[in-house]
């Protein structure tokens, strides 16, 4: 938690951690003062931790992002009125006298429909289309991923909701082939890494995931755990310093016991693997998944055939 209270400690504010984690210890009442702070790794959630600290300092705050990640934030602090400046590589935001926001339609969460869309992709016969779906460009990069894959990925009926893009979105399953995602593709799908790892396992030839430190520091060590959970259901998968390497077989996985560790992107990663292998899975820990898809499950079969 080091990440977030040291530049919050910059700008005035009382925080402590424990040995850099959690629990945190926040003290008020101090008086904030705009900074400018280099993310030292490209993050969304301590950029809007600052921003957010920045609406009531003294002066302007800037973070400066090394690669570009999710600007939700930014977005939804422009439609309310703040004073918020972008410009490339850095976001800038003065402090707020009033902000003002009515009612917003919030478009579907690309990483939630995400798990749905590379299954389709990889078992055999799907046709998928998902609805209202958020394709803010920060956030898709798993689309394009798919699409160099040889996936067969088309976008419907695209329009802006809530100040965001959002459009329907069809996979239809395809053979794919082995790419490589590189470290300043990352930001663009790091919560998708784990499923990219699952797609590549189905593909022809060999992929890799590098510039991925930032998978050790999640719910989990996402590194580790996709890595060991995708060996144990048949995967010719190895982890490497930052990512890992994946030796494809276009044809489906063994199956067997599958472990989210608690982690909600590795319950929905055993979900996949289980509607694409060959006999299926034991899900441990399925209930991860309601920490952001509540009702997965529920949904599932009434999608497969």
């Amino acid at each position: 938690m080091e990440r977030i209270a040291e530049p919050l400690r910059r700008m005035g504010a009382t925080v402590s951690t424990t040995d850099g984690h959690a629990p945190l210890v926040v003290e008020g009442g101090a008086e904030l003062t705009g900074i400018t702070y280099r993310l030292p790794v490209a993050s969304a959630q301590v950029k809007s931790a600052i921003l957010l600290a920045g609406l009531y300092a003294s002066g302007e705050t800037t973070v400066v992002e090394p690669l570009p990640s999710r600007d939700h934030t930014e977005r939804i602090l422009r439609l309310a009125g703040a004073p918020i400046r972008r410009r490339p590589g850095s976001v800038s935001i003065g402090a707020a006298a009033r902000l003002e926001l009515g009612e917003i339609q919030v478009p579907g969460d690309f990483s939630s429909a995400a798990p749905l869309l590379v299954a389709a992709a990889i078992v055999p016969g799907s046709d998928l289309t998902v609805h209202g779906v958020g394709l803010n460009p920060r956030r898709t990069g798993l689309l394009d991923v798919l699409e160099r894959m040889g996936a067969r990925v088309a976008v419907y009926n695209r329009r802006t909701l809530g100040g965001e893009p959002v459009g329907d979105v069809e996979v239809r399953a395809s053979e794919l082939v082995g790419t490589t995602v590189t470290a300043e593709e990352v930001p663009l799908l790091v919560d998708e890494l784990p499923l990219f790892a699952v797609a590549a396992a189905h593909a022809r030839g060999t992929s890799a995931v590098e510039g991925a430190e930032e998978l050790r520091v999640k719910e989990t060590n996402r590194i580790e755990g996709v890595v060991e959970e995708l060996r144990r259901v048949g995967a010719h998968i190895r982890a490497t310093a930052d990512g890992f390497r994946v030796r494809g077989v276009p044809a489906r996985l063994r199956g067997g016991t599958f472990d989210s560790r608690g982690d909600h992107r590795l319950a929905m990663l055993g979900a996949v693997v289980g509607l694409a292998s060959r006999e299926g899975v034991e899900l441990v820990g399925a209930e991860a998944v309601d920490v952001s898809f509540p009702g997965f499950f529920d949904l599932l079969p009434q999608l497969a055939a």
